[in-house]
């Protein structure tokens, strides 16, 4: 069976992950970390996608972003992933892939899961034993959030904007909604709609992002109809 095209939507956000071949380390150093985010500065401003969120773990990334274009999306990551890959290549002195095939993504619904999602991506080191809070983590956007750097490469989702009506109430909030963390529901509904393709909704939010695309939006249950055409290029 073909597999599904991935999703890739002008305006909606996208949750994105990026795992290396055979779960192998993709980051060995603080300068592999720090080119990965120059690289996504810049083919993000190239493909006008805007980064809402990230984290650079060991061995994947996480992002969440919001393209311009049906193009933006794959643009971005095609060219940050290969020449990454160059880079990391040339510096360890090895060929070959590093990525496990093609990078995993889905539309989520923001006003649903925006503000989980970017609290299961800043908590990602501390469920790893990596940190035990999300600030002494150096490789995510969480610093950005609570008001204790400026990260040129986020671009705040109107979603955060409505958290409050100073820097230091949505400063405020948005700590006290990671401190609350995310549930486990939530987080196998995050991790596994992207891995697997399928947007993650209501019905409501499923209906109307369907307008905007000929391609299926969640699974089909045995022997249940789909509603829409398969269309299956990839």
């Amino acid at each position: 069976m073909a597999r599904l095209p991935r999703l890739s939507i002008p305006g909606f956000s996208h949750h994105v992950i990026q795992r290396g071949n055979n779960q192998q380390a993709i980051f060995q150093t603080e300068a592999d970390r720090q080119r990965m985010l120059d690289l996504l500065l810049e083919h993000s401003a190239k493909n006008n996608v805007a980064i809402h969120a990230y984290v650079l773990m060991d061995n994947h990334f996480h992002l969440l972003a919001t393209p311009e274009t049906i193009e933006g999306l794959p643009g971005m990551m095609q060219a940050v992933g290969r020449s990454y890959v160059r880079y990391f290549n040339d510096r360890v002195g090895r060929t070959g892939t590093l990525w496990e095939g093609r990078y995993h993504s889905t539309v989520i619904d923001a006003e649903r899961y925006l503000l989980s999602c970017m609290a299961y991506m800043d908590l990602n080191p501390v469920r790893a034993n990596m940190v035990r809070s999300p600030l002494e983590y150096r490789w995510s956007s969480h610093a950005h959030y609570v008001g204790q750097a400026t990260d040129k490469l986020v671009t705040p989702h109107p979603r955060v904007w409505a958290m409050g009506n100073t820097p230091f109430a949505r400063e405020a909030a948005y700590e006290k909604w990671v401190q609350a963390g995310v549930s486990a529901s939530e987080q196998k509904a995050l991790t596994e709609s992207t891995l697997r393709g399928w947007a993650l909704g209501g019905e409501g939010f499923l209906a109307a992002l369907q307008a905007h695309t000929p391609r299926r939006l969640r699974q089909i249950s045995p022997g249940r109809p789909a509603s829409t055409p398969n269309k299956t290029a990839s």
